[in-house]
């Protein structure tokens, strides 16, 4: 047992010192589009709430210690205009402890009109983004999991493409008695093998710290994120917070909303922010099938709808 956490703790201090010595631009920015319904609901940068839900491997690889075994899941996203997101997931225990899964998502943006400098049309080019990954998480105790996913990212623009590949690691304390759960979350380390163009670009790598906790006596969660810590701001930190609530009417049942300040102050418009910032969701969890949805706003053109729906076999 020791072995395994000790080798867990040197992985993610390699990372880590991976990550600053990082140049360059970012790309693969439709990796934080949120996939997790759950998740996008609490303010998209939630990663500590304890659930039975494969989408929050997406965002944190610790929590699929909490997913049935055999969990089938498949998610819709749709984003501005034709472009949508599709991802699916499997996950399957692996022994009393462990738990293995792989996933896939494409962002596929459509076909768009091919024109040269005198905006002469030459024909239709289409465009997309594919993230194909594999990931294996480790309960080390009744309190503490580990999870690590990598990640193979392809871009396809037209005659251009390229590849990268990316890490993320994760750790999460969980103490059931009191309904504490407290997560800390590497995503995104890592690189490009091939550029689109003569630059190579990092990844949008965001070290997540999160925080949930049931009110005692009360069928209410709040949950609190700090993301992108690594690069803090100290003119604005609200920018780095995300707040969520969530309420259980039953115990099949979950209604949240969230609120993320940076999304807010970055779409606003003139004195309007047009709801950016606020999101909202609802789900329904039994013990094989569960649905999860969410609105949000993830960019100034449109809002997003999220559909998330798994099937434990």
């Amino acid at each position: 047992m020791s072995k395994r956490i000790i080798l867990t703790i040197l992985t993610i201090s390699v990372a880590f010192l991976t990550v600053t010595s990082q140049e360059g631009s970012t790309g693969y920015q439709f990796l934080e589009i949120p996939t997790s319904a759950h998740a996008a609901a609490l303010g998209g940068n939630n990663v500590s709430i304890i659930e039975d839900d494969a989408t929050l491997m997406f965002s944190n690889p610790a929590l699929l210690a909490n997913v049935s075994d055999k969990t089938l899941n498949l998610d819709y996203t749709s984003y501005i205009s034709s472009t949508n997101k599709l991802s699916a997931s499997f996950a399957k225990h692996a022994g009393e402890r462990g738990t293995w899964a792989i996933g896939a998502m494409l962002l596929n943006y459509g076909t768009m009109t091919e024109t040269n400098e005198n905006f002469e049309e030459l024909g239709e080019f289409s465009a997309k983004d594919i993230n194909l990954q594999g990931g294996y998480t480790y309960l080390f105790s009744d309190c503490w999991s580990g999870g690590v996913q990598a990640k193979m990212l392809m871009s396809s623009y037209g005659e251009f493409s390229s590849t990268a590949i990316g890490v993320d690691m994760g750790l999460n304390y969980f103490d059931a008695d009191h309904g504490l759960s407290f997560s800390i979350v590497g995503q995104n380390l890592g690189g490009q093998i091939d550029a689109l163009y003569d630059r190579h670009e990092s990844l949008p790598f965001n070290l997540v710290a999160g925080l949930s906790k049931d009110l005692s006596n009360s069928p209410v969660r709040l949950s609190i994120a700090f993301d992108n810590i690594t690069n803090w701001d100290e003119k604005k930190p609200i920018n780095h917070l995300s707040l969520g609530i969530d309420v259980f009417p039953s115990n099949t049942t979950w209604v949240a909303v969230g609120y993320n300040p940076r999304r807010g102050n970055e779409m606003k418009i003139g004195d309007s922010k047009h709801w950016a910032g606020i999101s909202v969701g609802a789900g329904l969890n039994t013990k094989k099938f569960k649905i999860g949805v969410a609105w949000g706003k993830y960019h100034v053109a449109a809002s997003s709808l999220l559909i998330n729906t798994s099937y434990a076999f």
